[in-house]
């Protein structure tokens, strides 16, 4: 026998426990913390900017060129686009899990060289950058005067000038966003003066390339030189300028008498802002942001302390009053979280303790199955470090449910010892090697069944099957520690602590006497229900019939989800307005959504950052975005107080601005799939629907989903048509006239959207110069006639033709943004379901919309859906799996085909407890359900496990069928007990969470208690009919198989 070794070597087994610590302990300072794993695909984001061009030259120009050469990437799940009115491209590769990174970025990288030579010259100019990034934000810095006395643009000059380029090199960094702009030489030009002097804007583009540049003079001296040079130096001249003064004294053009013409005779110079897009406040202050996004595969917790580490190198040296505030910080909760989770871990281990004392009623014999507590879960550390885990939610999750499972082991060792002892009057050396024969079988058995359940769970791929694989592992672990604690430490020190125990008189009055007799009687009882149950089967075979059908029907009518939505801390609010609002209008409304959260909210709110100019639509005049952060957990308690009570009274109140389309949402449940919860739907053409025909089909599907009572905040994720002031040129006309092409489309460009030109040095940092037309010049359709280009006449004089001689200029609407998914044209719909809905219901609704649609038209999911729908295809197969893995386990352990089935039969009495009380809890069918529904599978086979085992042995020792199923039930019916109760203690707290992440312990919690519960009751009776039936359908051999001999035991259980 292999646990006599330890009974009789107890140094050996404590050599080995206290390897499997230490090993533990040394581990646990290298494991990393975070709130999920890798559970986000990697993705890899293309950046390119167009300044001045529209969303359609972008898409056609920029966009297609670039996804035109996505073929081939190894990996590649699905990509989508973006192209906006303010010059911007963003492209985002999404690839399957396990996908390194670095590699798909170097593909990507070299993709995008391939198409780099067919881009425009100005999109060459500006740079395509190719980053491992995630999309949302992990966290915004924002910087702020408390002063007041420094202006959003001086705000934003000194944060990019010093902190952006820190920041975006800190590890696990993929890509910053900044909210502001550094500070540009802005060459404002004057058309009436520019055709005064017979100049265009390209005549000022060449006279600051010529007068604003690097010189490279070489040395005097440099060799070769001859051989009696005395002298080496370095010759310096003319470098770039650094002032608006210097900039102003550019000669632009040297008249024939001599007189020279200067910048600053035909423009106005300026230190302005490198970009106007957005303009920002915090909490009513002028202020500048930096939102820094996750490299994929970095981990948010070390990233985020790394960029708070390096900003707080730079406030000792920022300017009076400015301050430094964390508006979003993705972090805080996800450290809230973990110790939320590990708060519980304690409890459990607290709760299973007292209930171990409260059966067993000795300190010694508690202490038995406490030692494996720390042993196992010190053990798991060091098995998640092998296969490289971090302390997540998902591995703490695991590991509070492998408390109530590790511990049954030394349980049910330490409760047949005693039993022995106390029935037998054996030593505890005797009576521990007797009971090692008798359950050492069971033990396996109970390990290799749970394994069985959890192991397959581990090969999954996709989001789901790496959070899978955390409880996968963890538990897996957990379990083969236990048993092989149980099988080592735990029956040596049964031999060396435990003490044989009389028995107390039956009139004795203390606690533990009183619940012994309450113990008594209600085994009594029992024993007498069980053999009613075993020679009446029928009635309770229609009950199990019933259980059956109830577990069914619920089972289906369990909503479906991904991962429950949390309060993260933080809510956001994106607002759009009309077509063709200025950006004053928007932060007219965004100052209007600072001061409700700042006054209607002021209990709950921390602070608010109000961006004008930006938000998850696109860039443009008319979009706005807030972040509010929320004050801590525990000063919000409540459900009144939560993150989604507060957006949801936010949402109703912030409705009346009739100026703007406002919604709140929150932050989606894992980082990196999505900027917000909800679900995210594509609406992508096919065949020849152009993109007018698949705007209208946007359209009605949102006026269908605005009509659906079970769909909610259903909004395009692109801001709306555009008033364009399309300019026509007639080329012909610009021949006839003796006029240049370039020239024509140069000055236009420049006048109106800007020029790049080249840069200038501003306190020691290089920045950049641009041209452009005065505000004066661009204000109005007329204002295009303002403008001139330089031709020759049929005498060959210089002539300056205004615009109007051959352009004219018409309105018209136009996207401000437009997208693409998987190389298609398309729309991307964002919303969530109705109160009470899931967020597989409202996918499913909106499914059934879009089939409804006329032809033209395809669909698909992204970011978090996708996974959801992915996940959501997986868990039926994983049910199938792990049952049928169980059941060759059972038919291996047992050396029969038949006795499975009888442990088998337990499942759906768990089942239907686990399915019962998340209907009762109104939960969703989500992955941590899944998980639960798994754990309880293998509950119930455990506990049937224990009685099938004894009855068999039983049966082989020649005692019928009714004598081995009442032996087998009355015999184990208290490990069976103090299992089930140990376990239900260390989930409840799960059951019962508040506070950050509770959402996702209650979906696990409750689930695991409902089937416990139920599978422990309804089993200590079902079980041994089942046994009995199933033996006398198959009667087998009545051989004695090696793992199953064991002495002859009492069947009155314990008195």
């Amino acid at each position: 026998m292999f646990s006599r070794f330890f009974i009789h070597r107890p140094v050996f087994a404590w050599v080995i426990a206290i390897v499997i610590m230490l090993a533990g302990a040394l581990s646990i300072e290298s494991l990393p913390v975070a709130q999920y794993p890798d559970v986000a695909p990697p993705s890899i984001a293309i950046k390119a900017s167009y300044p001045g061009a529209s969303a359609d030259s972008l898409e056609n120009s920029v966009t297609q060129v670039i996804e035109q050469q996505l073929t081939g990437l190894d990996g590649l799940l699905y990509f989508s686009s973006s192209s906006d009115s303010s010059g911007d491209v963003r492209i985002t590769a999404t690839f399957t899990q396990g996908t390194n990174p670095d590699t798909a970025q170097v593909q990507v990288q070299n993709k995008v060289q391939q198409a780099t030579s067919r881009l425009p010259t100005e999109v060459q100019q500006q740079g395509i950058t190719v980053t491992k990034s995630q999309q949302d934000f992990l966290l915004i810095m924002a910087l702020y005067d408390t002063t007041d006395k420094s202006t959003a643009a001086d705000i934003a000059d000194y944060m990019v000038s010093n902190l952006q380029d820190p920041l975006s090199r800190v590890e696990g960094v993929g890509s910053i966003q900044v909210f502001g702009s550094q500070y540009a030489m802005r060459i404002w030009m004057d058309p009436t003066k520019l055709a005064a002097y017979s100049l265009m804007p390209s005549d000022i583009s060449s006279a600051i390339e010529a007068q604003n540049t690097q010189v490279s003079a070489g040395k005097i001296g440099a060799q070769p030189a001859s051989r009696d040079q005395q002298l080496t130096a370095t010759v310096t001249a003319q470098s770039r300028l650094k002032t608006p003064e210097q900039f102003r004294d550019i000669i632009v053009k040297s008249e024939s008498s001599g007189a020279l013409v200067h910048l600053g005779d035909v423009a106005r110079v300026e230190l302005g802002n490198e970009d106007y897009t957005t303009t920002t406040r915090l909490n009513g202050h002028p202020a500048a942001g930096i939102a820094v996004m996750l490299s994929s595969g970095a981990n948010a917790l070390a990233t985020a302390e790394r960029v708070k580490a390096k900003v707080e190198e730079f406030t000792a040296q920022m300017p009076k009053g400015y301050e430094v505030s964390y508006p979003k910080d993705s972090t805080d909760f996800i450290k809230v979280s973990v110790e939320e989770v590990v708060r519980t871990l304690f409890e459990a281990i607290l709760l299973v303790v007292l209930v171990m004392f409260l059966f067993l009623q000795n300190l010694r014999a508690t202490l038995i199955p406490a030692v494996a507590v720390p042993v196992v879960l010190l053990g798991t550390f060091g098995v998640l470090a092998v296969f490289g885990y971090s302390i997540n939610t998902l591995t703490l999750f695991g590991m509070v449910l492998a408390i109530g499972l590790l511990v049954d082991d030394a349980i049910v060792v330490v409760e047949n010892v005693e039993r022995l002892m106390r029935d037998k009057g054996l030593s505890p050396v005797a009576a521990t090697e007797q009971s090692m024969r008798e359950i050492s079988s069971a033990l396996v058995g109970v390990a290799l069944v749970l394994s069985a359940v959890f192991l397959p769970m581990a090969f999954f791929g996709g989001s789901t099957g790496v959070i899978y694989r955390q409880f996968s592992i963890t538990i897996v672990s957990s379990m083969l520690l236990s048993v092989v604690v149980a099988l080592t430490l735990t029956p040596a020190l049964c031999a060396a602590l435990l003490k044989p125990v009389a028995h107390a008189p039956s009139n004795a009055n203390g606690f533990f006497a009183r619940f012994n007799r309450g113990y008594e009687n209600v085994q009594q009882r029992y024993t007498g229900r069980v053999t009613h149950v075993i020679t009446g089967p029928w009635r309770y075979l229609a009950l199990y019939g019933v259980v059956i059908v109830v577990m069914g029907v619920l089972f289906v009518r369990l909503p479906g989800g991904f991962l429950p939505n949390e309060d993260q801390g933080d809510v956001m609010v994106q607002f759009t307005l009309p077509a063709g609002a200025t950006e004053a209008r928007t932060s007219k409304v965004g100052e209007s959504i600072e001061h409700y959260f700042l006054n209607e909210e002021k209990n709950n709110v921390e602070a608010i950052f109000v961006i004008s100019g930006f938000n998850f639509s696109g860039s443009g005049q008319n979009a706005g975005m807030a972040f509010v952060a929320l004050k801590n957990w525990s000063q919000r308690p409540g459900q009144a107080n939560s993150s989604t009570a507060i957006a949801q009274r936010a949402m109703q109140a912030l409705s009346a601005i009739r100026d703007a389309q406002v919604f709140t949402m929150s932050p989606p449940a894992v980082q990196g799939l999505g900027q917000s919860d909800g679900f995210t739907f594509e609406l992508q053409a096919t065949g020849n629907t152009d993109r007018g025909r698949l705007l209208a089909l946007r359209d009605q599907l949102l006026a269908a989903a605005a009509k659906n009572p079970r769909l909610m905040a259903v909004r395009p994720n692109d801001l709306t048509q555009m008033p364009q002031l399309q300019v026509d040129l007639d080329y012909a006309r610009v021949r006839a006239l003796g006029l240049s092409i370039s020239d024509v489309t140069s000055t236009l460009s420049s006048a109106w959207g800007g020029t790049y030109v080249n840069d200038f040095i501003d306190r020691g940092r290089v920045k950049k110069v641009y041209i452009q037309g005065d505000a004066e010049s661009r204000g109005q359709p007329s204002d295009l006639d303002k403008w001139f280009v330089r031709g020759t006449d049929s005498s060959g004089n210089t002539v300056m033709t205004p615009f109007s001689s051959f352009a004219s200029t018409r309105w018209s609407y136009g996207p401000e943004s437009l997208s693409r998914y998987n190389g298609l044209a398309s729309y991307e719909i964002q919303g969530i379901g109705a109160p009470g809905v899931s967020s597989g219901k409202a996918m499913d609704e909106m499914e059934a919309l879009a089939r409804a649609l006329p032809a033209g038209t395809t669909f698909a999911w992204s970011e978090l859906s996708y996974q959801e729908r992915l996940a959501s295809g997986q868990a039926m197969s994983l049910y199938v799996m792990s049952i049928l893995v169980v059941f060759l386990c059972l038919a291996a352990l047992y050396e029969s085909w038949s006795i499975p089935f009888s442990v088998m039969l337990v499942i759906p009495l768990g089942v239907v407890g686990a399915v019962l009380a998340a209907t009762v809890r109104g939960l969703e069918n989500d992955v941590y359900f899944q998980v639960a529904l798994l754990t309880t599978i293998g509950l119930s086979a455990k506990n049937a496990i224990l009685i099938v085992e004894f009855a068999e042995a039983a049966y082989q020792r020649g005692a019928t069928l009714y004598e081995a199923a009442l032996e087998g039930a009355s015999t184990r019916l208290r490990p069976v007990l103090m299992t089930s109760m140990a376990f239900i203690a260390g989930v409840f707290p799960l059951a019962i969470a508040t506070g950050a992440g509770a959402n996702s312990r209650i979906s696990i919690g409750s689930g695991i208690v409902g089937g416990t519960l139920t599978a422990t009751v309804l089993a200590i009776f079902l079980v041994p009919m089942f046994f009995v039936m199933v033996r006398r359908a198959f009667p087998g051999r009545r051989t004695p198989a090696a793992s199953l001999t064991v002495e002859p035991t009492s069947t009155q259980g314990e008195n």
